[in-house]
Order: C-alpha cells, then structure tokens, then sequence
C-alpha cells in the first residue's frame, strides 16, 4: 500500500493514449441496468443473477502479502453470496499497474475492478477509459460515501469511481513551546488566519518557528484559489487572490514566523524533532519519524484537526475503485466494488491497515471517534473528523505532474529567490497553457 506518484504518473502518461485507443466501448450490448440492479452495497446473490458463471479480476496496489487473510477471507464470503461468480485477485507494485493496465486492454483481457488513486482515476474517467458507475448506483449508493472525496471522480454527473480508503493531515502541536507562548492547546486555531497568529506569537515567545512547509501547487486550493479553469482547459490562478496569498507568505517567511526554506518532508521531521518549530501539517504517518527520532519530543506532540483555509476544505490522498469500459462483466464488477467499499468492509479495512474509510456510516465506528490517549489515537480522530471536508485537489487535471512542477518552481523563484510575484506568475501561467496544449 504505498503513496508515491511519481513513477506512476510518468508510466500512466507515456502510456495514456495507447491505453485509450484500445478501450473504446465495453463490448457490452446489455443496456444501461436498472438503477437497483446492484442493491445494498454487500447484498446476496440476489444482487447478482448470473446465468452463466462470471470471473472477475480484481486488481490492487501493494496490498500483497500484507492483506492477504483479509481480503481472500472477503473474497470467499463475497463468493459464498454470489453463486457462479468467483474473484481472482491479483497485486502490482504502483511502478506498474498502469503499463499492466494497457498490456491487458490492448490485449482484450480488461481487469474487472481496478485499484487506483484519485489523479489517475479522474484522467482515465475523462477521457472514457472507464466505466460510468451512475447508470448501475443507486442513490442510497452514492451518498453513502463523504461527498468531497465521491464528488473528486464525477465529471457531467458520471461517477467513475468509488472511493475506498483515504487519509487527511493533521495539525501536530509541540505542547511545551505552544503553552510557553501562552497560548492554550486545549483550543487550537481553528482556520489557517489563527494558526498563523499562533505561529507568530510562538516566534514572539520562544524564538522558534511556527512552521516549515513545502512549497507545493496545494497551497492554492487551501485558499480556495483554482489551478485551473471549470473545464481543465487553461490556467486559472493568476488571480489578485493569489498574489495576495504569496504576499503574506513572502511576509511571514521575513518575519520568522515561517521558515524561509522549501521543506521537504525529511526537512519537516528534522525541523519539528529539533524543536525549531512548534507546528507540523502532515498525515499520522509524521507520528513513526519522530517517535524514533525525537522520543521526548513524541512525547510532548498532540494531534488536532487541521486548521482550514479560505476554501474550508481539507485535502485528502485517497485509493478508488474503477470499472475499466472493457471489463466483460460490467454489471458484477460494479457489485463488487460496491461491496468493498461498503460501510461494514470499510470500517474492517481501516482497522486492519490503519487507514481512514470514505464511508459515512463508518466514522461512527468507536475506533475513529474514542482516544486512549495516544499521539496515534489523537491524530486518528483528527483525521476522522476532516473527512467531512475532504477532497482531492488535483481533480482531473491533464499532465497533473508537470503542471505542479510548474507552480513549485514559480512558488520557489518567488519565495526563495527574490522574483516578482506577478511577473513569475503571468510567465507560469504561460507554461501550464502550453502544457495543456501539448498534452490535448
């Protein structure tokens, strides 16, 4: 189970147009099902009524061997409920699943249901490559999930994916500078404007930093400024917003209050364990770093929801669902993704992988709202309780990677080297165009 894109992005693009030109349709003359066909997300076998027997590939990233008893046990009991359907599951690293995914197509021998993050899912479901999951969900389906994080994958009211497990950041809190700053834990900032004074005072009091950060395309959607346009057609954030946003963080790096450095995670770790600054924005996974490299520090840490910005939106980093249109069993692919990401086999997952659930009903579970204690538990109710402001910010952009390398490097000759803000804005903005240009 792993995060990282890059490799994945380079792979899913040299390969997209290759991928598309041998999805066409699903070679499926059935017609569009009725809307209850698939019932209850984890129904029986009424839900599916095979006439002959169905075998459905199912593909996943980097969940072998770790998973194993999990899901062939979910398997078998899908099974069991599903006379004459059976399930073969098949693991790749996430280097690969994208030329595996052409090889096949190509091939004639679409997967069935297939794991993907929210960036490759929604450009794969743009450009038709997958299935339209509206025609086979009900509506009970559909808003069982939390809206942000459903809504990343619909594009003209088509769903092309069901979201599965996720995760959020969190705002970690060294509680010896913050209460040293005179400043309360018990009742955090609530909004990024609060974190911000937070930080300055901290600085104020103890001469530490408020935060380091990375300077990444995401700290435009915090503010609620688009990267591009409602179509993905051209750029969209050359804005006075804009302009506004990186002033004050141009400002807050002179004054201290943010350290005036492109951090890397590794940065982060090392800058928070060394007490240099006092807050950290990151996912529970930031908890292992510093608990083995700064054990008293670890100890001294608290997790709370992580403030908001102008949008009111948290962003999330989420695994899907997807039915390619080649797939031959559409109607029993789509019952079947259904029920992993029902409420009951969500809740099951997240608990046994440590993940967040992208179901509603799952949240009520006691393991995401009750704490020992623990950083561990903290940062998980945190987390949990983000998720009703959810979404992922990358929705559907085309050369997603390249576009985010272009607003780094404008972010960086800004802040870092000293260069004009709207003249290295209206020179990025020319850049993403011609690389939406190029890559239509």
């Amino acid at each position: 189970m792993g995060t990282n894109r890059k490799g994945f992005t380079v792979s899913l693009l040299l390969t997209m147009s290759m991928l598309l030109a041998a999805c066409g349709g699903n070679g499926n003359t059935k017609g569009t099902p009725d809307a209850g066909s698939t019932g209850e997300p984890g129904t029986g076998a009424e839900a599916t009524a095979a006439a002959e027997p169905v075998k459905l590939e199912f593909w996943t990233i980097a969940l072998q061997p770790t998973f194993n008893d999990y899901f062939n046990n979910l398997i078998t009991q899908y099974e069991d409920s599903h006379p004459g359907v059976t399930v073969e599951w098949k693991d790749y690293p996430y280097d690969a699943i994208s030329q595996r995914l052409l090889t096949s197509t190509a091939s004639g021998k679409s997967p069935d249901v297939v794991n993907l993050n929210t960036e490759f899912a929604s450009q794969l479901g743009s450009k038709g490559a997958l299935l339209n999951l509206s025609e086979y969900l009900t509506d009970e389906q559909a808003k069982s999930y939390f809206e942000g994080i459903y809504n990343s994958t619909v594009f003209d009211g088509k769903a092309y994916a069901l979201p599965w497990y996720t995760g959020t950041e969190v705002l970690f809190m060294n509680k010896k500078l913050v209460e040293k700053a005179g400043l309360d834990p018990a009742n955090p900032p609530q909004t990024r404007d609060e974190l911000v004074e937070w930080a300055r005072q901290v600085h104020e009091k103890t001469g530490a930093a408020g935060y380091a950060q990375q300077l990444v395309s995401k700290l435009f959607p915090i503010d609620g400024i688009s990267i591009l346009n409602e179509d993905k057609t051209a750029a969209a954030f050359n804005t006075p917003e804009a302009e506004a946003m990186i002033t004050q963080m141009r400002d807050l790096m002179k004054e201290g209050v943010v350290l005036k450095e492109d951090a890397d995670f590794s940065k982060q770790i090392q800058y928070f364990s060394g007490e240099q600054v006092a807050f950290q924005l990151s996912g529970p996974t930031f908890i292992n770093f510093i608990k083995t490299s700064a054990p008293d520090v670890y100890k001294n840490t608290i997790a709370v929801p992580l403030p908001t910005g102008k949008a009111n939106l948290r962003l999330s980093n989420s695994m899907n669902l997807v039915v390619p249109q080649k797939s031959k069993n559409p109607q029993q692919a789509v019952e079947f993704a259904a029920f992993l990401t029902n409420a009951e086999n969500q809740t099951a997952f997240s608990k046994a992988a440590n993940t967040l659930p992208s179901s509603k009903a799952s949240i009520q579970d006691p393991f995401f709202t009750e704490s020992d204690g623990s950083l561990e538990a903290e940062a998980k109710v945190a987390s949990s309780q983000s998720l009703d402001k959810a979404t992922d910010y990358m929705v559907g952009v085309p050369s997603a990677a390249d576009i985010n390398s272009a607003l780094a490097r404008g972010l960086q000759e800004i802040l870092m080297n000293g260069a004009d803000i709207k003249e290295t804005l209206n020179k990025v903005e020319k850049e993403v165009n011609t690389i939406i240009s190029q890559g239509s």
